[in-house]
């Protein structure tokens, strides 16, 4: 028996199966004892143990051929920029429920707290839409292209399955196997403990800064419960809201060598460059005014429709063993280094 109460496995197409959060859906699957299938080139690494992986690039005409005729219990699309594939797959595959892993940025306003999903979308993108996602190239679209794109997949499943639909919405996640996000900075920083530059507490609105994440080993949970209770609806896949303050100070409580957090004042980061969120030389999750409403949508109703969420604590010593047993060696992908750091922290005194 599963732990759904189910008493046979379900028989789970995973459109995707090796990247972040489709290697994690593929993953808690197969832990439950589910029959998985994986649909991927192959070329960024293997499903896990226990799945079989269909070779096919979907880039071209007819990738999927081989799966018609088979029916799924369920199936789970990942796709990013590529609604071409999306519809192919609507057409090719039989399956009884669909989850489509949709983004908060399908929404038109980032600055408002506390809105849920049914708040004001951005415009799909057209029908011809033909553009496919690439992050060699495009590593960051923008929230308009990658928004837009996201509503068309999501309005073509729900087209498609209707009442069988699953669509969520994430926000920022992380957990083991994110080599880009912003978080994954603060538990190696924490971890070589001494006198480490934070965000202030507050922003120049007065506000206390927002953060919001989840880790993605709970979404993949959420979207497995989802395919075998048969769940249907439209969900922001978001944890609670916090104080970015708060949650730093789990994080070095979880796996700091007693760190010093020194709050470095926003005119201060500004004047010295650095730069907000992501990216190099950057203080990561350190929110623009105009993400303070992205950072806080409302958790309360994907909580209500089973999703369950793990300390902060927890996802921090996961996303430092990982970082450290991978990515030796080189430069992390957000925020500053050591020197960088050294000379912030000489401008306040330090």
């Amino acid at each position: 028996m599963t732990p759904s109460g189910r008493t046979s496995p379900l028989r789970l197409l995973v459109l995707g199966g090796t990247g972040f959060v489709s290697g994690a859906v593929a993953r808690e699957a197969v832990a439950r004892g589910h029959d998985v299938t994986c649909v991927a080139r192959g070329t960024g690494g293997e499903p896990p143990a226990g799945a079989r992986l269909l070779r096919a690039d979907r880039a071209t005409p007819g990738a999927l051929d081989a799966l018609r005729g088979t029916a799924f219990d369920a199936a789970v699309e990942t796709a990013t920029l590529a609604l071409p594939w999306v519809r192919e797959a609507l057409a090719a595959v039989t399956a009884a429920h669909w989850t489509f892993v949709s983004s908060i940025s399908v929404y038109a306003d980032t600055h408002t707290p506390g809105q849920d999903a049914r708040t004001a979308r951005l415009r799909p993108a057209l029908p011809g839409d033909t553009a496919a996602y690439d992050p060699a190239r495009d590593p960051e679209p923008t929230q308009a292209r990658y928004g837009g794109v996201k509503l068309a997949c999501e309005d073509a499943v729900r087209e498609a399955a209707d009442d069988r639909a699953f669509v969520v919405r994430p926000g920022l996640l992380t957990g083991p196997g994110d080599d880009v996000g912003p978080f994954g900075y603060w538990p190696v920083r924490m971890a070589r403990g001494g006198t480490v530059a934070v965000p202030p507490a507050v922003g120049e609105a007065g506000l206390p800064l927002p953060a919001q994440l989840l880790d993605v080993r709970d979404l993949a949970a959420w979207i497995v419960d989802a395919a075998e209770e048969r769940t249907a609806g439209t969900f922001d896949a978001v944890g609670p809201s916090v104080a970015l303050a708060n949650l730093l100070a789990e994080v070095a409580d979880a796996v700091g060598r007693e760190p010093e957090l020194v709050p470095v004042p926003e005119p201060v980061l500004a004047e010295a460059g650095v730069r907000p969120w992501t990216g190099p030389h950057s203080l990561p999750l350190w929110p623009p005014g105009e993400l303070y409403g992205a950072l806080s949508r409302a958790a309360g109703p994907s909580a209500d429709a089973g999703l369950r969420t793990r300390p902060v604590a927890d996802t921090a010593r996961a996303v430092l063993a990982d970082r450290l047993g991978r990515a030796a060696g080189r430069r992390p992908p957000a925020g500053l280094t050591p020197v960088e750091e050294a000379a912030l922290l000489r401008t306040m005194g330090w």
